[in-house]
């Protein structure tokens, strides 16, 4: 898909700003930090570039863009391995409350987390399939909930959760103010540290229901995991661009590496699936911002950038030969975010599975 030349001068800035304020330098700081994201940075985000409310309606103090401009966003902030709690807000929490919420629950709630001002996250008790959500978490007659979630994005900064739940026999979405008594939130140590990870454990907490009816997870589902995938491509865009200049310049045998035909092919296959993973997520991104195309095209983007970003992060480690495997050389960071992201919202294995019974359903089979 091209972009149009607002989307590319939108582009333009986007990586602009992250290639100056998401340096490995200050990634790595970071990654050792307590909160693990910089509070300055976030602030020019949301108010100087407004990135934060880029996708979400005028009516709720966004810009009125959309999917496209959302991975625009993802996709420059996976290349630079962006450190904050963007994708759980504006992404995960924005679009539960966007697609759930009542008309005052939007108006009340939107505007903060356009602005940045209000950190949300989405606290689901499974993050790889939508079935299996609300399993863990149950809310009583007077919707008070009890349970946990193990893997949350965010939480540990974040002063409003939006929780699934099971409520009678339907999973909803609620309103938990996270500095309430019995919301106990607990760092979790995990593979990719530039994506923070808590637990989220619920002791009989009051919460507000979003909206009347059971939570719509599927829509919720692609456009988190056509966001994920922009963000995947970006970083196996960056992954791939530094491995080729890398074997530009190391020298074996008297010979610079990328000169030796065998590895010319290697990266020639991997651009290839970079290329297939590009295409099908900017496809995801036109489905939901228009509605034409197929159903299970964000499910096709997640599969092929899952897969792209992993054999790539291999292939670079292993194309730098020892020093790729060493603390100081920073491949590893997009390594981790690649082996954290492929389970994310869903294995690969289960997009595909999910995309052939969409399309069963399409053809009526």
């Amino acid at each position: 898909m091209a972009f149009s030349e607002d989307q590319q001068q939108f582009a333009d800035v986007a990586e602009r700003f992250f290639g100056d304020k998401s340096t490995p330098t200050e990634v790595r700081r970071l990654m050792a930090s307590d909160v693990g994201y910089d509070a300055e940075v976030w602030r020019q985000l949301a108010h100087e570039v407004g990135l934060t409310g880029t996708h979400l309606p005028e009516a709720y103090g966004g810009f009125g863009f959309g999917a496209v401009e959302l991975g625009i966003t993802c996709q420059a902030m996976g290349r630079h391995l962006y450190c904050g709690p963007f994708f759980a807000s504006s992404v995960m929490a924005a679009h539960a409350v966007l697609n759930n919420g009542s008309e005052a629950q939007r108006e009340a709630l939107l505007p903060g987390i356009a602005a940045g001002t209000s950190i949300a996250a989405l606290v689901l008790d499974d993050l790889s399939d939508p079935a299996r959500v609300g399993m863990s978490i149950q809310a009583d007659a007077n919707g008070r909930l009890s349970g946990a979630a193990q893997l949350v994005a965010d939480a540990h900064v974040a002063d409003l959760l939006i929780v699934a739940a099971r409520a009678a026999d339907a999973v909803a979405l609620f309103m938990v103010d996270a500095a309430q008594p019995g919301v106990k939130v607990t760092a979790q140590n995990c593979l990719d540290p530039t994506r923070r990870m808590a637990r989220v454990q619920l002791d009989d907490v009051s919460a507000e229901r979003l909206g009347n009816g059971p939570a719509d997870l599927s829509l919720l589902w692609d456009q988190m995991c056509t966001a994920l995938a922009h963000e995947m491509v970006g970083g196996a865009e960056r992954l791939f661009e530094t491995t080729v200049e890398y074997m530009k310049m190391r020298v074996q045998f008297g010979r610079v590496i990328g000169s030796f035909q065998a590895l010319k092919h290697r990266c020639a296959d991997l651009l290839l699936e970079l290329e297939l993973a590009r295409a099908a997520t900017h496809e995801a991104a036109r489905y939901l911002a228009t509605g034409a195309g197929d159903a299970f095209a964000p499910n096709l983007a997640k599969a092929l950038a899952s897969d792209a970003y992993i054999s790539i992060a291999k292939q670079a480690i292993q194309l730098r030969g020892g020093i790729g495997f060493t603390w100081e050389e920073d491949t590893h960071l997009w390594y981790k975010r690649a082996k954290a992201s492929e389970v994310f919202l869903g294995t690969s294995n289960w997009h595909r599975e999910e995309m052939i019974r969409r399309m069963e359903v399409a053809h009526g089979g």
